[in-house]
């Protein structure tokens, strides 16, 4: 990206000049385009010369006193005319020997063309008002350069270090001091920083802003571009600075390369980030930290159609994110698709609420096996929420029955779609196994076992538990003799304490065995 010095250079506006202290001693007066004080100046120029509009670059504010031009209507209509030719910011004209008053032929032409004329009535050294304003255009310039290094310097260190995403735009957040969105080319959200507030207000109206931002800047909303070689992929937008435009545009361009390198070296596709930007959704959904109302802001920005839609939640065992994807967009589907821990995969389908939502997710886990060619793909699910506030619950219910059929052998007869009605008891222990008293219970009916450490023993009771109580299966499984594995099986009793063969102590066992497995996971 490359970056003009001239278009970023930091200026003052016409109406921040005339409140300076030295300007203000000559009591100035705006005769002419008061509507176009907010013009940048660029460069203060004392002129005397007629035409002095060729000696111009554009962004000036012309000093003079008008001795050539008084007494003279074409030339003074002329004068106006060439500054705004030359798009100069503003005329300040000193009265006094050549002009006593305003001139009219020059107010009405500078009205015309609306170019901001302001006339001093005391005498003023043009000398005092060019060295202030030189002066502080310097220090503001320096200070656009002090920031470019710094912002440039601190987000290279940061891709060196292998930062992430979110750990760069906290970086530009911090120096803008406003709201930062990176979105993609259809004005989907892929990541945010700034102050979370201010985020979610930026992001609550973000349709509005979205096409704000992809137009002409204004009042603070700055955009910068992301690609290269040729190609836009994506795009950064300052959210409301507050600082000059200039220095504004300078801090999006820094953060901008700084992103496109930040791409490069990690070697993958701009989609990368919405996979984030969704992995990060649904995190912060299923662990229930953030509200999910206040998440709502987030959601509807990253792409989620959320007005009157029915949510499915789901889980997919060992699903592939991209697949999934893909496998949404072939079916027509809206959803977010995230990598979670352990291996699972966090699907949310958005649909429109006359659609049969329980059809949709069993067709998408059926196409969904028949795409990856696995039966035993398990797809886990909750029942279908329509209010938003329900859907952490419904996506943590999902992951505890895709906890609950972790075994992908399980899975062979379960439907293509399984509920925690279709778990049953090991289900509602993957529920509970975090609570103390079911903690308590298995530590204590496995005492003997777990004290002893004897992990054969412990497989062989899983195995028979498991089987229904089937010796000759149970032996079988183990490559023991059936004599043998009545010695384990007397042994497992001494240690427990327990008959086997009555059931309802061989159903304590089991689930305290089920806690127990559960808990280990």
């Amino acid at each position: 990206m490359t970056t003009t010095w001239d278009s970023l250079e930091p200026a003052l506006s016409v109406r921040q000049v005339l409140t300076l202290e030295r300007v203000l001693a000559g009591e100035p007066e705006v005769v002419a385009g008061a509507s176009h004080l907010d013009r940048p100046v660029r460069w203060v120029h004392v002129a005397e010369a007629a035409d002095v509009g060729v000696m111009l670059s554009g962004g000036e504010m012309v000093l003079t006193t008008g001795v050539l031009l008084a007494g003279d209507d074409d030339k003074q209509a002329e004068y106006v005319r060439s500054l705004h030719r030359a798009e100069a910011a503003a005329v300040v004209l000193g009265l006094g020997r050549a002009f006593p008053s305003p001139p009219d032929v020059m107010r009405r032409a500078a009205e015309r063309c609306g170019l901001p004329m302001v006339v001093l009535h005391r005498p003023f050294p043009f000398a005092e008002l060019t060295e202030e304003v030189q002066s502080r255009l310097v220090r503001r310039k320096f200070a656009a350069v002090s920031l470019s290094e710094a912002v440039r310097t601190e987000l290279t260190a940061l891709i060196t270090a292998g930062a992430p995403l979110q750990r760069l735009l906290d970086e530009v957040a911090r120096h803008s001091a406003c709201p930062v969105v990176v979105t993609n080319l259809a004005h989907r959200v892929l990541g945010t920083a700034g102050e979370r507030p201010a985020v979610d207000d930026v992001l609550r109206d973000w349709e509005r802003i979205a096409r704000q931002a992809g137009g002409t800047e204004g009042d603070g909303w700055i955009r910068a571009e992301l690609g290269g070689r040729g190609e836009r992929w994506g795009r950064i937008v300052l959210c409301g600075y507050r600082g000059d435009t200039a220095t504004g545009r300078l801090l999006a361009d820094r953060a901008a390369e700084a992103l496109v390198l930040h791409r490069m070296l990690g070697g993958g596709a701009a989609c990368s980030w919405e996979e984030q930007s969704a992995q990060s959704l649904l995190t912060d959904l299923v662990s229930g930290v953030v509200p999910a109302r206040q998440l709502l802001p987030r959601a509807r920005a990253a792409g989620l159609p959320v007005n009157r839609r029915t949510f499915v939640p789901l889980v997919v065992r060992d699903g592939d994110p991209a697949r999934l994807e893909r496998l949404l967009r072939l079916l027509g589907l809206s959803g977010l698709v995230a990598e979670l821990a352990d291996g699972a995969t966090a699907v949310l389908l958005s649909l429109p609420r006359d659609q049969d939502a329980d059809a949709l997710a069993a067709h998408f886990a059926t196409r969904l096996r028949t795409e990856s060619g696995r039966q035993c793909t398990v797809v886990a699910a909750a029942d279908p929420r329509v209010a938003w506030d329900d859907v952490p619950t419904g996506l943590r219910e999902a992951q505890h029955v895709a906890d609950a059929v972790a075994d992908s052998s399980a899975a062979l007869d379960l439907p293509p779609v399984v509920r925690l009605k279709d778990v049953h008891l090991r289900g509602l222990i993957r529920l509970l196994r975090d609570d103390p008293h079911v903690q308590s219970f298995a530590e204590r009916e496995l005492d003997g076992l777990l004290r002893a450490t004897d992990e054969d023993l412990l497989s062989v009771l899983r195995t028979y538990l498991a089987t229904g109580r089937n010796k000759s299966r149970t032996a079988q499984l183990h490559h023991v003799s059936r004599p043998a594995l009545y010695r384990r099986l007397e042994a497992i009793q001494g240690r427990l304490g327990v008959d086997l063969d009555d059931f309802e102590q061989a159903a304590s066992v089991h689930i305290a065995l089920l806690a127990h497995d559960a808990q280990q996971q």
